[in-house]
């Protein structure tokens, strides 16, 4: 007989890494070459590795309290439809399965295959397998598929063995960045740091062949903000703890604490990693690194040719581990959905293992069809605006749901309320408002997306309410 409830296993250390790992995939070893072009000195990528990180665990302490209040499967699904209604929920929960979650998974899955095409080249994007005109199929995209179907089955089997996964790799990724940044200070050229940091303040563009362009005042702030759809997007997923929150063991007190602790360390990580990165390679070398993989790049200079083993070793640790999390943690938003009714009826049941296969694996089908298109990355540029537009929505709940239920039981209050949440919500505006201006196509693709959920809602509530349903 199946489960009917999820089981209550995973306890702070567990949680915490369940926030790292799905934050630390590929993005730090690759997207530091795009953010130099844009702002081109390096006090301005350190910045905006800064501002990415102040906001994500401003965010992070600020979910804390909603967490504490609805410590359900769901997370921020749930904490939408609660301040808002149910059509914001589910233009967030449609989002998510269209897009963020399953796009991402696509993306990290080929990461992986990359990068393990460094040790077996067999499995390279460059080498075409099947030509079919309007799409090509490569072995890394096979790969890719091939993991991510993995994991899932993992996944279905329990929440145990997804936990050893994560704890397991999470730790040896943590330890692994550790040890490559102190190697890279140790390693530090004091002609490329002098270099680097002689004029770190002043904001241009910096191309992969060496120009130098200047931007205006208000073209500025246009270039930060395209700089930081990497950071973004690198920093992003650690909101998954609260989809699991029926799996967490006292979860109103350890997801926000998974939340803060998470965050914090992943930043230090990120601020760091790119301080090395100045250490050792000139500022046109991160700008025009191979396929942007600074890491590599870096690597290879405190290492010699070994370095690009070691990199390629540690990204296949840090992406398996990322998707692990990502898949464990994303079903439960569609298994929220079904129950309310707003999802496939059968994404809302739970196996005899206690987890929600059906969700599970309706997420590997959308993500493996997402790797077989390759453009998982395009619209992961296009979707950071509507990501963020969700971190403010949920933020501003807080707001709402303060003057709506104020007597509602609170174990954790966002830290810094109402400054903090403020400052994030502003941040975030100025963050949207200058994509729309300066990268419109960094927007509204994914407004569209996401505004395609209103005629599926209306069109899910009928089923709901037609007999037999």
């Amino acid at each position: 007989m199946s489960e009917t409830k999820f089981k209550p296993v995973l306890g702070l250390w567990d949680a915490t890494m369940i926030v790292a790992g799905s934050m630390i995939g590929s993005g730090i070893f690759i997207v530091s070459a795009d953010i130099v072009r844009n702002v081109g000195s390096a006090g301005w990528l350190i910045a905006v590795w800064l501002i990415t990180g102040f906001m994500t665990i401003t965010a992070a302490v600020s979910y804390g309290e909603l967490s504490g209040m609805f410590p359900k499967a769901g997370g921020q699904y749930v904490y939408l439809k609660e301040a808002y209604n149910p059509l914001v929920g589910f233009l967030y929960g449609w989002s998510f399965f269209a897009v963020i979650q399953t796009g991402t998974i696509a993306a990290v899955g080929v990461a992986f295959s990359k990068f393990t095409a460094y040790l077996v080249p067999g499995v390279s994007e460059d080498i075409v397998l099947l030509n079919l005109g309007f799409i090509t199929i490569s072995p890394a995209q096979l790969l890719s598929i091939a993991t991510i179907i993995l994991l899932t089955y993992i996944n279905t089997r329990g929440v145990e063995g997804g936990k050893l996964i994560q704890t397991t790799l999470t730790a040896t990724k943590l330890l692994s960045l550790f040890g490559l940044i102190i190697f890279g200070l140790v390693m530090m050229r004091s002609d490329v740091w002098n270099a680097n940091w002689a004029d770190a303040w002043k904001l241009q563009s910096l191309s992969r062949e060496g120009s130098i362009g200047d931007y205006t005042t208000i073209a500025a702030f246009g270039a930060i903000a395209a700089a930081m759809v990497g950071s973004i997007f690198s920093s992003d997923a650690w909101n998954n703890v609260t989809f699991i929150a029926g799996e967490i063991k006292n979860p109103q007190k350890n997801i926000g604490l998974s939340l803060f602790l998470g965050t914090l360390i992943v930043t230090i990580v990120y601020v760091t990693a790119n301080i090395m990165y100045t250490s050792v390679l000139p500022l046109q070398e991160i700008a025009s690194a191979e396929k942007d993989r600074v890491a590599v790049s870096a690597s290879h200079a405190i290492f010699g040719n070994i370095g690009t083993y070691i990199i390629a070793i540690m990204i296949m640790i840090s992406t398996f581990g990322c998707n692990n999390g990502l898949i464990l943690s994303g079903a439960r938003v569609y298994y929220t959905m079904a129950k309310d009714g707003l999802f496939f009826k059968r994404a809302g049941h739970l196996n005899k293992f206690a987890v929600p296969q059906q969700a599970l694996w309706v997420q590997c089908i959308l993500a493996s069809l997402w790797c077989l298109s390759g453009k998982y990355g395009d619209l992961l540029d296009m979707v950071s605006f509507v990501v963020v537009l969700f971190y403010m929505l949920t933020i501003v709940a807080i707001f709402i749901l303060r003057k709506q239920r104020p007597d509602a039981v609170r174990p954790y209050k966002a830290f810094g309320y109402p400054f903090l949440p403020l400052i994030y919500i502003t941040m975030g505006l100025s963050f949207c408002t200058l994509l729309i201006i300066y990268k419109p196509q960094y927007t509204w693709p994914g407004l569209i997306i996401t505004l395609i959920g209103i005629p599926i809602y209306y069109f899910a509530l009928q089923q709901k309410k037609a007999p037999n349903a």
